[in-house]
């Protein structure tokens, strides 16, 4: 199999690595984040002139048409700027789940200002006592007429401060795991009885505890069918996995290029550090890492698209797993070849790390995944 970019592609990602480079220099980054800011509003503008926002959408909403390929380009390329922006929730999650659930016409005012950077989407699915599962839900929607009453908590929304519109999985019938009986919402962030506490994670990204107290909804709120939610944010959290990896991939190659430099210059015993045998062997360790977790990211995203759910996803549990034991070997590496400054606010080393430690519990660790795989090929 070819994983190699074709030039399109490779004219994709110069365009994102030079954006990242001359608009989100690490200095620049935090300093936003120290005055508390969500993100750079001026940065989600530009995401939406360059034609980002709308990478994987129909050109009949304003979109490129193009696929998870290109998606998977710009979120490696993102990843070295540790973006605050919420590329993930909106152009990846929130803009899927709007394709799979909604008429045309619902989908082309929601899709259309999203492309033109109009709007932000962020999705709620994980709850206080779910972990991983997708189908522990235990927030509740009631029918009440032509409405639906919410009541219950959803965890680590990342986003939820700056989206506009949050879509808020549900249990609609059945017990609390059961597979069947999930369904979807779309509500406004402002809505009456829903409240919020905002927080940052340890890679500084937004997030917030949502608290519904009797939130009433339209059934046109509802996305999708009745009950039937559960395969559609299957589908879509792997659209997440791929992605996530894809900027895990990134960051890792930011990690190995800085640590290489690094043992260039280090001097010690009149010589540079990566003279060392022991070094060097340390570095070729890194770069097999990262070039393994690199084509595990490529097999996931072509996989996205498969017939077959179980297919789809083994080839993300399969990438999730060995791009977060790749993604530890090489974030530790880095900062032991770094000594104690590694973990210094001044250099991006430890960022890095901590991002790619927030990857590798976002939508499930090595071993959950490790679990899903040998359940799915066992199906």
């Amino acid at each position: 199999m070819d994983l190699s970019l074709s030039v399109e592609h490779s004219i994709l990602r110069d365009s994102v690595e030079r954006f990242v480079r001359e608009s989100y220099p690490s200095n620049k980054r935090r300093n936003f984040v120290d005055e508390n800011k969500g993100f750079l509003q001026d940065n989600w503008q530009k995401f939406s002139k360059l034609g980002w926002l709308g990478l994987n959408l129909p050109e009949e909403f304003g979109g490129n048409g193009g696929s998870a390929i290109d998606t998977m380009v710009v979120a490696e390329a993102l990843g070295p700027g540790l973006i605050l922006e919420p590329f993930l929730e909106t152009v990846v999650m929130g803009s899927k789940l709007i394709q799979v659930g909604y008429s045309e016409k619902q989908k082309s005012e929601i899709l259309s200002n999203l492309v033109r950077g109009r709007l932000i989407l962020t999705f709620a699915f994980a709850e206080p006592q779910s972990r991983y599962s997708l189908s522990d839900v235990q927030l509740s929607a009631k029918p009440n007429g032509d409405r639906f009453v919410l009541n219950g908590k959803k965890s680590v929304v990342r986003h939820a401060s700056s989206a506009d519109k949050i879509i808020v999985s549900a249990r609609t019938a059945g017990a609390r795991r059961d597979i069947r009986g999930t369904t979807l919402f779309l509500i406004e962030r402002n809505s009456p009885g829903l409240s919020r506490r905002d927080y940052r994670l340890q890679d500084d990204v937004p997030a917030s505890e949502l608290i519904f107290d009797n939130v009433c909804l339209s059934r046109t709120a509802m996305i999708g069918d009745l009950d039937c939610a559960l395969p559609m944010i299957e589908l879509v959290v792997d659209h997440g996995i791929a992605m996530v990896c894809a900027e895990a991939v990134g960051i890792m190659s930011a990690l190995y290029t800085a640590t290489l430099q690094y043992v260039k210059t280090r001097e010690q015993f009149g010589q540079p550090i990566g003279k060392f045998q022991v070094i060097k062997h340390r570095m070729v360790d890194m770069l097999m890492a990262c070039e393994e977790a690199r084509s595990m990211a490529y097999m996931a995203t072509l996989k996205l698209d498969e017939s077959d759910p179980n297919v789809r996803k083994r080839a993300t549990s399969a990438a999730k797993v060995s791009i977060g034991k790749a993604a530890r070997f090489v974030g530790q590496q880095s900062i032991q070849l770094h000594g104690g400054m590694g973990m210094t606010d001044e250099l991006d080393v430890g960022h890095y790390f901590k991002r790619l430690t927030m990857i590798d519990i976002l939508f499930g660790d090595v071993d959950f995944h490790l679990k899903r795989y040998s359940a799915c090929a066992s199906d």
